[in-house]
């Protein structure tokens, strides 16, 4: 083995370049929104309409009605898989990643023992898969049904028991671009027809490591580990090792990386994107100055309230808010030439455009220049 000194190092805007690359954020994408979201192994969706943005941001004359369809079709759900926070994935990724995280959400029942003192978890599991296999439910209601059973319990304890054990999906209308709906929930297996979690061909950890990287890389076990919310990934790193690419960043961090996988030149442009609250792109490396520069760190949150943030050269340069009228005020963090502003505006403006309309049909609206107010 080589030593990992002479290992290449990649400075910041080689990073920055590569993970754009990966992330469809330096061109958009001539690809299907079902193929999209595959390829990033799921959209944040913690919120109803980032998915939608995070998708304009990267494809081809994208329009919201698309992946809609896709989940209305049960093509596309919406769960709690990565760091415990609702994704929409393809069925494929939720029938395989679920499985994968299930031990990360084994653990966090744990953190809650002390209020499911004398319940027992297998029949907790069982009672609450019978009650939303019957029916959709509220988690207000799978709380009550369970709350007969374990009167003594805390409720808050059993609801996260039940999110934890079971793999619950956010049945449609919910999340479905145009319409709206209360949170309602069954399993991922009567949702989408019955198929068992785990029945599809599984995914061993090798292979998310490999499509992880394909999506996030060149990234560190680390890096892996915060996206995942898992530990203990170092022994897949090392077991692929010998087929991967290594550098290092200017840290000295060990990075991996697929051999043929994209690494444009530092000086590629990036055009700017807007982006949503919660965007992957963000949230999916222990180091994340590859994106966001260390003098705007913590600027992207007020409270707990997480801003839609704005790449500028492909770094966080600002923040956006959706306004009444279909407008959209843009606070940049620094002054940017006045060739950016105009790029900014336009990028606006096609946003505008592509999402404003209700159902798809285009929008109209200014992009205008001032501060965000939390």
């Amino acid at each position: 083995m080589a030593s990992r000194t002479t290992h290449p190092v990649l400075d910041t805007r080689t990073l920055n370049r590569a993970t754009l690359a990966r992330q469809l954020l330096l061109s958009r994408a001539e690809t299907s929104a079902a193929d999209a979201v595959g390829h990033l192994l799921g959209l944040q969706a913690q919120n109803v309409k980032p998915p939608y943005y995070q998708l304009h941001a990267r494809l081809a004359r994208f329009r919201p009605v698309e992946l809609a369809g896709l989940m209305e079709s049960r093509e596309v759900v919406r769960m709690v898989t990565m760091r415990s926070t609702i994704h929409a994935h393809t069925v494929h990724d939720a029938l395989t990643l679920r499985p994968l995280v299930q031990p990360a959400r084994d653990r966090e029942v744990n953190h809650f023992r002390k209020g499911l003192a004398g319940v027992d978890l297998d029949r907790l599991a069982e009672r609450a898969r019978a009650f939303v296999e019957s029916e959709p439910r509220t988690m207000a209601e799978i709380r009550g049904e369970l709350l007969r059973h374990w009167p003594d319990a805390d409720p808050q304890s059993l609801s996260v028991a039940a999110r934890c054990r079971l793999p619950l999906v956010q049945v449609t209308p919910r999340g479905v671009w145009g319409r709206s709906g209360q949170v309602r929930l069954t399993t991922l297996e009567e949702w989408v027809g019955g198929r068992p979690a785990g029945e599809a061909a599984e995914q061993s950890v090798d292979d998310v490591v490999l499509r992880y990287l394909g999506a996030f890389g060149p990234a560190s076990v680390k890096d892996m580990q915060v996206w995942a919310g898992l530990t203990r990934l170092r022994e897949a790193f090392e077991r692929l090792r010998p087929g991967l690419a290594v550098f290092r960043d200017e840290n000295g961090v060990e990075l991996f990386d697929l051999p043929d996988a994209p690494r444009p030149d530092a000086r590629t442009p990036a055009p700017p994107r807007f982006l949503p609250e919660f965007d992957n792109l963000l949230l999916s490396h222990a180091d994340r100055s590859r994106v966001v520069p260390p003098e705007v760190k913590g600027r992207t949150w007020t409270g707990n309230q997480a801003h839609c943030t704005l790449l500028v050269d492909g770094f966080v340069a600002g923040l956006w808010k959706a306004e009444e009228g279909n407008g959209v005020t843009v606070e940049l963090f620094r002054e940017v030439p006045a060739a950016w502003r105009e790029e900014i505006v336009a990028e606006g403006e096609l946003m505008i455009s592509a999402m404003a309309g209700s159902g798809g049909e285009p929008g109209r609206g200014s992009v205008r220049f001032g501060p965000i107010r939390g």
